[in-house]
Parts: structure tokens; sequence; C-alpha cells
């Protein structure tokens, strides 16, 4: 994945990852991109990992696991905020 493609898709990949996840999330859209870069970079090496092979069309199976690795961490990274006392 190359380093534009790896923020667009940590952007689509953090904003899904918020919308799935219910209520509202005390994080800016700063730390989602960022987060969401994670997300899909860590998901993509996952499906690798797992033997999803790439394909000529969407692979959805990499995009479902970047978007709830993305949504782990954005959960992770509120609960160790709100832990440390970090106003955002």
């Amino acid at each position: 994945m190359s380093i534009i493609g790896s923020i667009i898709a940590g952007i689509i990949v953090g904003i899904i990852a918020r919308l799935v996840l219910p209520g509202r999330q005390a994080i800016g859209w700063v730390m989602t991109i960022v987060l969401g870069i994670l997300g899909a970079i860590i998901g993509w090496f996952l499906a690798g990992a797992l033997g999803v092979e790439s394909t000529s069309g969407v692979d959805w199976i990499r995009w479902i696991l970047s978007v709830i690795v993305a949504a782990i961490l954005i959960v992770g990274y509120e609960r160790f905020t709100a832990r440390k006392g970090v106003s955002h």
C-alpha cells in the first residue's frame, strides 16, 4: 500500500469505524485519521496473514478487518486518554 493510498484508506476506515461505534466518541478528526491509517495497515497485514488473496475487485475482508481494527484502536485510545485525564 502506498503512502497516499494509506492516508486515503485511513480516512475512509477511520470514518466508518466511528460510524459503527455506538454513541459519540470524544476524539478529534486528526486522531481518527491516524487511527484509521493504523487500522487499515494492520487490517491489511492481518488479512494477508490469514491468507486473504488480493482480487481484481474490492477486497471486502481486508476492508472489514481494517474497520474492526480501527474501531478497537479508537475505543482503546478513548479509554487510555480517559484514564490519563487528557482533555480533548
